[in-house]
C-alpha cells in the first residue's frame, strides 16, 4: 500500500539546510493499522505530509498503492490523493455554519460526484460512525468525540484505500479517545489501511504495528503480539520495514 525507499527531505534557506528525513524507509501493507510515534521535531509530520501527497520530497522513491509518485506534477498528485487517500486531523476542521450532512458533502462536491451518489455516500459514512440520526445537527451541538466522528465520516465518504490520521485523539479526553480508537479499529477490520501519528502510548500499543521515528529516520519497530507482550527491536539506519 505504501512503500518509501531511501527517502529524504531537506528544507533549504539561503543560510541553512535542515534534514527533516534522511534514509527513510517504510513499507505499510494493505489492511495494516500502523501507528507512528516519536518526539516533537523527529520528522513525523513531514513523513505524514509526504505520505499524503501534500508535500514533495528531495530524494528517494515513494510508491502509493503500486504507483510511483516520484516526479509527479501537482495535478497528478491531486488526482491520486483524491482517489486513494482520506485524512483525519487533530483539529476537526468542520465548517460551523454547515450541518453534518453538508460538512461531509463538501469534499465530495469538489470531486464531482453526482447528487444521488453523494447522498448515498454521506448517509453510509455517517451511519458507519454512529451519527446517522444527527445528520441535520450542527458541529456546535456535538461533543468533541462526536465532532471527530464526523471528521472520520467525511474521510470515509470518499472510500479511501489509505486513511492518514494525525493525532486524531489529541483534543479528546481519555474516554472519547478510546471510543474514536475503537471506531478506527472497526474501520480497519473492514479493510481500510490506517496510518496514524500519535503521542499516546496506550493507543500506539493497540495498533498492529508501531513505527518509531527519531531524527528523521526509522529508529525502531514495535510489534504487538497476541499476548500483548511487546517485542522491541533496534533497527539500523536505512533498514527496510516489512
Amino acid at each position: 500500500m505504501l512503500h518509501m525507499k531511501n527517502l529524504s527531505k531537506v528544507y533549504r534557506t539561503h543560510m541553512i539546510e535542515t534534514h527533516a528525513l534522511r534514509g527513510f524507509e517504510i513499507h505499510v501493507k494493505q489492511g495494516e493499522f500502523v501507528t507512528v510515534t516519536g518526539p516533537s521535531g523527529s520528522g513525523k509530520t513531514t513523513f505524514l505530509n509526504i505520505a499524503g501527497l501534500l508535500e514533495d520530497f528531495t530524494g528517494g522513491e515513494y510508491f502509493l498503492d503500486g504507483v510511483n509518485v516520484t516526479g509527479m506534477n501537482d495535478n497528478a498528485r491531486t488526482r491520486l490523493r483524491n482517489e486513494k487517500l482520506g485524512f483525519i486531523f487533530q483539529g476537526f476542521n468542520l465548517i460551523p455554519d454547515l450541518n453534518l450532512f453538508d460538512n461531509v458533502d463538501v469534499p465530495l462536491r469538489y470531486r464531482g460526484f453526482a447528487a444521488k451518489e453523494r447522498k448515498e455516500r454521506i448517509e453510509d459514512a455517517l451511519a458507519q460512525v454512529g451519527l446517522a440520526s444527527r445528520m441535520k445537527h450542527y458541529p456546535a451541538e456535538l461533543s468533541g468525540g462526536q465532532q471527530q466522528r464526523v471528521a472520520i465520516a467525511r474521510a470515509l465518504a470518499g472510500s479511501p484505500r489509505l486513511l492518514l490520521a494525525d493525532e486524531p485523539t489529541g483534543n479528546l479526553d481519555t474516554q472519547m479517545a478510546r471510543s474514536v480508537m475503537e471506531l478506527l479499529e472497526e474501520i480497519n477490520a473492514r479493510g481500510t489501511t490506517i496510518l496514524m501519528v500519535t503521542h499516546d502510548p496506550e493507543l500506539a500499543l493497540r495498533s498492529q504495528r508501531n513505527v518509531h521515528i527519531m531524527d528523521g529516520q526509522v529508529s525502531d519497530l514495535v510489534r504487538k503480539t497476541p499476548s500483548l507482550v511487546v517485542e522491541h527491536q533496534h533497527v539500523e539506519t536505512n533498514l527496510h520495514i516489512a
